[in-house]
Parts: C-alpha cells; sequence; structure tokens
C-alpha cells in the first residue's frame, strides 16, 4: 500500500505552480518587455505624426536629441522599418514568456488545455494591444515632438544592431523595388499642412505674387461665395419695364457686359440680358421699338453659401458667367461672376470699365478709413491681416458695417466704437439704415508706435 505521505508531498508540488524564483524574475522581465514594446510603437505614431512646423523647428534645434531626429526623418522607410522590425521581435518575446508563466500559473487550476490556450489568448492579446498600442499611440501622438526626441538615440542605435539591420536593409530594398514596378504618386495632404508649408518656404527674397497665388489656391475650396459676391446694393440691374432708351442709358453708365433683369423687385429676377445681343438692333429702323425683355436669357441661381470651387464647375458645365446668389429665404442678396471666382486665386482682375478709386483711405501706418459696404474679404487684403485674428465668426455677414453691427448687436451712431481682436473700429458716419463709413485702427501698431 501506497505511503500517504506521498500524497501530501504531491499535492504540495502540484499545487506550488508559480511562486518561484525564476517566475517572479520571468515577470520582471515580460513587464520591461512590454515597457519596450510601448515606447518602439508610440514612437511610430510620433515619428510620423510630425507637422511641418515641428520638422522645422527640429532642423533649427542644434540639440543631439534633434540631430538624431532629422537623421531618421531623413530616411523614413529605414526608420519604419526598425520600428516594425523592433516591435514584432519584442510582441514575439512577450507571447512566449507571458505563455510560459500564464501556464505555471494555471498549470494547477484543473481547466482543460483548450480552456487554458483561449484564456493566454485573451489575456495576451487584450495586454499587448492595450498597453503595447492603443494607449502608448494616443499619448505619443499628442506629444509627438517630445516623444521623438526621447526615442530617436534609442532607435538609431538599434538601427545599426545586428540582426536588426540585415532585416531592416532587405526589407527596405524589397519595397524599393515593388514602388518602382507600382508607383503611384498619391500624396494625401491636407489644406491645413499646405498652408503650413507654404508658410515655412516663403522667404524673403521670393515673389511675393507667387506666393499669394498658391495661398489662394489653397484656400480656394474652403471660400464661400457669400465672402466673394458683390452685395445688391452696389448691383446694376435692370427692370423688365424699363423703355429701350432707359436700358442703353444704364448700359453707358455701368459699363457691364451683363445684367440682371428683374420684376417688381431685385427679389424677383427673371434674367439676364448680354449686351452683346442688343448689337443687332444698333443704330436700326424702329430701334426705339426694340423688345429688349425678349433677348434676355435664363437666369442661374446659387445659394450664398456654395464653395466657389463647386460654383467654378458650375459655370464651366453650364457655360454661364454670372450667377444671382439668393438666400435661405429665396430672396436676393446679391450676384457672382466667373472674374470674382478667379480673383480669389490670381488677385485682383481690372479691366477699362473698373473703377480705379480707392474705397480707402491710409491715414497713417496703423488708421485706415473704409466705407462701410467695403467686403470683408478685401478689407482683410488692405490691412494686410487673416480672419482667424479677429476671434469671431464672421460668416454671417459680408461687410466691414455687417461686421460692426453684427458685434455691437444694433446700428452704432457717429464717434460710438467696438473692438475686434486687435482691430478698433470707430463708425464715422451712419444713418437710420447702414454704417456709412468705419475708421480701422491695428491696436498692435498702435502699442509699437
Amino acid at each position: 500500500m501506497d505511503d500517504p505521505s506521498s500524497y501530501v508531498s504531491y499535492s504540495n508540488i502540484a499545487t506550488a505552480g508559480f511562486g518561484g524564483i525564476q517566475d517572479y524574475v520571468f515577470l520582471l522581465i515580460l513587464l520591461l518587455l512590454i515597457a519596450i514594446s510601448a515606447l518602439v510603437s508610440g514612437s511610430e505614431a510620433a515619428f510620423f505624426s510630425l507637422s511641418p512646423t515641428d520638422k522645422e523647428d527640429l532642423r533649427n534645434d542644434a540639440s543631439k536629441k534633434a540631430s538624431y531626429v532629422n537623421k531618421l526623418l531623413n530616411k523614413p522607410q529605414e526608420l519604419l522599418a526598425t520600428i516594425l522590425i523592433t516591435n514584432n521581435f519584442v510582441n514575439v518575446a512577450i507571447v512566449i514568456l507571458s505563455s510560459s508563466i500564464l501556464h505555471s500559473i494555471l498549470q494547477s487550476s484543473g481547466i482543460s488545455g483548450t480552456a487554458e490556450f483561449f484564456l493566454e489568448f485573451v489575456v495576451i492579446t487584450l495586454t499587448l494591444l492595450i498597453f503595447g498600442e492603443v494607449i502608448p499611440k494616443i499619448y505619443a501622438n499628442k506629444r509627438s515632438l517630445a516623444f521623438a526626441k526621447m526615442m530617436a538615440r534609442p532607435l538609431y542605435r538599434a538601427n545599426n544592431v545586428p540582426p536588426i539591420s540585415w532585416i531592416r536593409s532587405g526589407l527596405v530594398s524589397g519595397t524599393t523595388l515593388i514602388q518602382r514596378r507600382m508607383r503611384r504618386g498619391k500624396v494625401d495632404v491636407s489644406a491645413d499642412e499646405l498652408e503650413q508649408a507654404l508658410a515655412l518656404t516663403k522667404q524673403e527674397d521670393s515673389d511675393d505674387n507667387e506666393h499669394k497665388i498658391l495661398e489662394g489656391i489653397v484656400k480656394f475650396g474652403s471660400t464661400e461665395v457669400r465672402q466673394i459676391m458683390r452685395p445688391r446694393l452696389d448691383v446694376h440691374a435692370l427692370e423688365i419695364s424699363d423703355t429701350y432708351k432707359e436700358v442703353l442709358d444704364k448700359i453707358l453708365e455701368c459699363g457691364h457686359s451683363r445684367l440682371p433683369v428683374y420684376q417688381s423687385s431685385f427679389d424677383t429676377i427673371v434674367g439676364v440680358l448680354f449686351i452683346k445681343d442688343l448689337l443687332p438692333f444698333l443704330n436700326s429702323e424702329g430701334e426705339e421699338n426694340t423688345d429688349w425683355g425678349s433677348l434676355i436669357r435664363k437666369p442661374f441661381f446659387v445659394t450664398e453659401n456654395r464653395k466657389i470651387d463647386d460654383l467654378l464647375k458650375d459655370f464651366q458645365e453650364k457655360k454661364v458667367h454670372i450667377a444671382m446668389v439668393v438666400d435661405e429665404y429665396g430672396g436676393t442678396c446679391g450676384i457672382v461672376t466667373l472674374e470674382d471666382v478667379l480673383e480669389e486665386i490670381v488677385g485682383e482682375i481690372t479691366d477699362e470699365f473698373d473703377d480705379d478709386e480707392l474705397v480707402y483711405t491710409k491715414i497713417s501706418e496703423s488708421e485706415y478709413l473704409f466705407e462701410g459696404k467695403t467686403a470683408l474679404v478685401d478689407f482683410y487684403k488692405v490691412l494686410d491681416i487673416s480672419e482667424d485674428l479677429l476671434e469671431i465668426d464672421t460668416q454671417a455677414t459680408e461687410t466691414i458695417g455687417g461686421l460692426v453691427v453684427e458685434v455691437a448687436g444694433r446700428i452704432l451712431k457717429n464717434n460710438e466704437q467696438v473692438t475686434i481682436g486687435p482691430l478698433q473700429l470707430i463708425v464715422e458716419s451712419s444713418d437710420k439704415k447702414r454704417i456709412k463709413m468705419v475708421k480701422a485702427i491695428k491696436l498692435e501698431e498702435t502699442k509699437e508706435v
């Protein structure tokens, strides 16, 4: 018969499981490997989320950490290969070691081998996913520059250590070969990144006109019709009941090649008259009896919040050069032309009929006098400021007078003023219906003087 004491000693051994010195050493190594995996995974997010401004700061930084970052960024394919190879080596080691530790813990639990396998799979996967990927990448993405500097030297050393360097060379060579055969040349860059890149590449000896065109192209897709349209108060239009002589007089007065035609009020646009359509009737018999109303063409309407890049496509498809701008209630708030759209890219386009008189007066380097109906787009150009500096939403208005009314909540009287960001706007002239003249003072420049 077996000795009962043998069962006691066997039971103690079987239930011992995890707890030896070797197990604790393995556990410490496992925690170290998870930390390394987190750092390497975070490096991937940090290096490849650096903005153009961060990269420019690194180029101007003379520290050793910055120099290591620049060296790695100069060869992005090698950097990515090093990160992926290192991370995979570490993750494989984590899987092997954690599997051994979990087996030691679970071997005395009495669960089946299949259940033990699935439990190890879930625990290891969640550990790697949460602590080795998600958390470090979120943290590194928010502090990309500091994280990249911290990990630059270790990654640079690892980049030249076998077998990582051998595998990296093979991967980069293979990737280069594939790219040569399947070159696509597609680059996804956001408008904000393009705008930052333009600002960084602008030099003192560069052509300002070229940069203005490039900046216009970048901002083109985000500009709305309401920002470039001519408001209804400044629109020359014909009434359908006007006589032929009245039409000719108005054409000679304004000098435009196309004029909107309305019935009763400007909110009821019935068509557009092309001046060239009247040429066959000039100096002909019965000129005064010409039915000019039969010559008007169908109008094209657009909403005031339509993007001008979409409007340009509309002009191209419909082969028209002028559109009536309507608000959300269906009322006509102005007109927009193909010339207005193109001016957002190439700048002001003038012809022999344009009025060259200045719409503003420069009193000093920091003081300007504007008409209240001056468009905000022109206002920003004259003062050489960005709309963002005003720190308010200007989408609800298109003119300086409208901006003052929007901020003040009413039509200000003479000598009343409002302060918007770095600007002080003083009403020089107004009546019960609108603000006529506004003086703009750039506060920052005034303080510097």
